[in-house]
């Protein structure tokens, strides 16, 4: 695998659009990061590591769902962009940090003192690379 947060990404847009109410994948720092970055917004409804019987850690993300109707359902998330890729990485300064679908999203930038949203990058004059777009 190359990209580890992509293959994150794209395994929790699979998950929503199949309708799954958690999903599964090897556990790391970065991930556990961003998983907990979107419980915290409100994107997810929970995260938590879990070991196996082959005492690999686990991360297991319960996704979030809006009732419509009684048979349909909307995910929380509508659209989750990888956007500093593996082959073109994106830096950002403080003041290029803009609001995602104004101020609806969220994005998620990597900074000197961590993973953070854009707003509190913002907020605490930082820039870093622009891992996400969450909305």
């Amino acid at each position: 695998m190359l990209d580890p947060i992509a293959d994150m990404l794209t395994r929790i847009r699979n998950a929503q659009a199949a309708g799954h109410a958690k999903v599964s994948m090897h556990a790391s720092k970065i991930k556990f990061v961003l998983a907990s970055i979107l419980e915290h917004e409100g994107f997810v409804g929970r995260v938590e590591k879990q070991t196996d019987e082959d005492a690999h850690e686990n991360l297991c993300i319960w996704l979030k769902y809006t009732e419509v109707s009684p048979t349909k359902k909307v995910p929380a998330i509508q659209e989750l962009t990888r956007v500093s890729k593996q082959g073109c990485r994106i830096y950002v300064k403080k003041s290029e940090i803009k609001k995602v679908k104004n101020g609806y999203g969220i994005a998620i930038v990597s900074t000197s003192q961590g993973v953070m949203t854009g707003t509190e990058a913002f907020r605490r004059g930082l820039g870093g690379e622009y891992i996400c777009r969450v909305w």
